[in-house]
């Protein structure tokens, strides 16, 4: 009998022995957005977009400050997920365009896997703006026969939404050749041999898979913050995702930071240093990331005048209604840096 207790002691806290020192609870730094417009020829009409990231749970933001010399600014939502937008506009006849928008950022490690033991009731009309297709992540045809297939035999919103999580991992892999962190066309993806790409692409699969089976579930979209004293993160976007579990809350999962660990330690997906990161990033994410937005398909507050946004995890601007490159931040001219305080 005292074997047997002793093995339930070690398989209760080898978990909480391996994820304790893995990341600090919290981190604080500042983040300076830095933009320069003025390459455009003078009577051209600028404008500008930026995510705006805001307090929460998990973040805390403060000492906002943003300077100009904007024709006109704001803070508005987009109507249909509400994520708030610092806008900018430079009408003709300006010559400099230029914008600092900095922020302190204090996150924190978000560890959720205290699930009850059995599911409450729910509807999903309640969740319905999280079970809906988006333009490049249907939930029907071929995404909904995989998704069918992986949950096959699970009942609850949690079991299946641990299964697609699982295959995800196992299935899909980092591809360091896609632009920016993917575009997330679902589709396209599962068509693949090998389906692959970057983290918008992963996570917009589990997403997809988990809405195609009556889980909801939604992607973050965000940037990295630094791990040294400072650096520049201009292209350190990062996409993270969440489901809901009934009678919990939101649970948090990040598979394609799995497959990033895997590519960047030489793993293969049955090495144990892959399962100690699968089971972290199942129910946790580091404190390492800003949320900036939700959402896919977005109409701009005010309004774009190019077509919606895949999604709006980057800066975006138009001149004269033509939309800049945002995945270069060369051309469309602007610098993010993170400065991390102790």
């Amino acid at each position: 009998m005292k074997r047997m207790f002793v093995l339930v002691i070690v398989l209760i806290f080898i978990p909480g022995f391996l994820f304790a020192d893995i990341f600090p609870e919290s981190v604080f730094g500042t983040v300076t957005m830095r933009f320069d417009l003025s390459s455009y020829p003078v009577d051209k009409d600028v404008r500008l977009w930026i995510p705006y990231p805001v307090s929460s749970a998990y973040q805390t933001i403060s000492k906002i400050r943003v300077e100009g010399n904007y024709t006109e600014s704001g803070v508005y939502t987009d109507k249909r997920f509400q994520t708030p937008i610092l806008y900018a506009r430079w009408k003709p006849g300006v010559r400099s365009r230029r914008l600092l928008f900095r922020f302190d950022a204090k996150r924190i490690e978000v560890v959720r896997r205290d699930f009850p033991a059995r599911e409450s009731c729910w509807n999903p009309v309640d969740y319905e703006k999280w079970l809906m297709p988006s333009s490049l992540g249907p939930t029907d045809g071929a995404v909904r026969s995989l998704a069918e297939h992986i949950v096959r035999g699970k009942i609850s919103v949690l079991e299946k939404a641990r299964a697609i999580y699982d295959w995800t991992c196992k299935n899909m892999y980092r591809d360091e050749s896609v632009r920016g962190c993917g575009i997330g066309d679902v589709r396209y993806l599962l068509k693949k041999k090998r389906p692959g790409g970057k983290c918008t692409d992963i996570h917009s699969v589990f997403v997809a898979l988990c809405r195609a089976v009556g889980v909801p579930a939604r992607e973050i979209f965000g940037i990295r913050m630094c791990k040294k004293t400072s650096a520049d993160i201009t292209r350190w976007e990062h996409c993270w995702a969440e489901f809901y579990l009934p009678g919990y809350g939101w649970v948090p999962v990040d598979p394609a930071d799995v497959r990033k660990f895997m590519l960047v330690h030489g793993l293969a997906f049955d090495d144990p240093e892959t399962e100690k990161w699968r089971s972290y990033f199942w129910g946790a994410w580091d404190p390492y990331r800003i949320r900036l937005s939700v959402g896919r398909d977005v109409i701009l507050n005010p309004r774009q005048a190019g077509s919606p946004l895949n999604n709006f995890g980057y800066p975006y601007a138009e001149v004269d209604g033509v939309s800049l490159d945002w995945l270069s931040p060369e051309t469309f001219s602007y610098k993010i840096v993170c400065v991390l305080h102790k």
